[in-house]
């Protein structure tokens, strides 16, 4: 089997592998303070996901979910990285924006089987 990915936002992980049982909204799904799963209906509530390589099939959610991102991976609470399938604007914008106001990356690679 061959997997292709295009990052879609640059930088180098690691971490160990979480894969997420269905899409979260970082907006009100994701604490960043803690860097857990803190919405009620997600069956992954209460995993940490920080410094985790975060593997989901799509994202979900509001836009504002990228400040929520911007501001964990500041905090130092986000994933290490992110193994994507759908593309999604919501995660890449936050991971962009820590890394232009922060220095700090939090790679996203988009992957297609």
């Amino acid at each position: 089997m061959i997997v292709r990915g295009e990052m879609l936002v640059e930088g180098t992980a690691a971490g160990a592998v979480f894969a997420l049982a269905e899409p979260l909204s970082f907006w009100g799904g994701f604490d960043s303070v803690t860097g857990k799963v803190i919405d009620h209906r997600h069956p992954d509530l209460g995993q940490c996901l920080t410094g985790r390589i975060v593997v989901v099939a799509a994202a979900r959610g509001s836009s504002s979910g990228s400040s929520v991102l911007a501001e964990a991976i500041r905090a130092n609470t986000a994933p290490a990285g992110f193994v994507i399938a759908t593309r999604d604007a919501i995660l890449t914008v936050g991971a962009q924006v820590a890394a232009e106001l922060y220095a700090i990356h939090c790679p996203i690679v988009c992957v297609s089987m």
